[in-house]
């Protein structure tokens, strides 16, 4: 789906630039939206004007995730469609970091030549192996149990 390139700071990693495929599925494009029926379904309609007007911006783009950033991380996203037995529609959106390669635009190709294009599970990990995964909650705060854990509040008199 895209490719973002992380620049290291002393707070820590911050994203430079972010490019996305020329074409994004609907199950990418429902992420985006609430609620897809009532929307215009406008999502990055204006992103894909940038490919047809010439690529000169995205390899602009690109080239400066492969000439300043240390970290490149490829964006992709599960296929709901394929599971049969679930209603879901939306997919999930993940980053999944490039390692290896002589150099940052090494990856950024490797990277551009995943666009648009199916990756197995089995391509990417191998039996038994080690997996770092990264979750980030809602964030609510510090909470009681009637939100942490959706217990009913009784009436007054009981």
């Amino acid at each position: 789906v895209g490719v973002v390139g992380y620049v290291e700071t002393p707070r820590g990693l911050r994203s430079l630039t972010t490019v996305f495929a020329e074409h994004l599925s609907d199950e990418f494009k429902r992420r985006c939206y609430r609620n897809w029926y009532a929307s215009k379904k406008k999502a990055y309609v204006k992103y894909a004007t940038k490919y047809e007007n010439g690529a000169e911006d995205i390899e602009a783009e690109l080239s400066r995730i492969g000439k300043f950033c240390s970290v490149v991380r490829v964006i992709a996203h599960t296929q709901p469609k394929k599971l049969s037995n679930s209603r879901m529609k939306k997919a999930h959106i993940m980053e999944i970091q490039v390692n290896g390669g002589a150099d940052a635009a090494a990856k950024v190709e490797f990277a551009k030549a995943l666009f648009e294009k199916e990756v197995t599970v089995d391509s990417v990990f191998a039996q038994d192996e080690n997996i770092d995964v990264i979750g980030v909650t809602k964030g609510r705060g510090y909470e009681g149990v009637t939100t942490r854990w959706g217990v009913s509040r009784l009436p007054r008199k009981t």
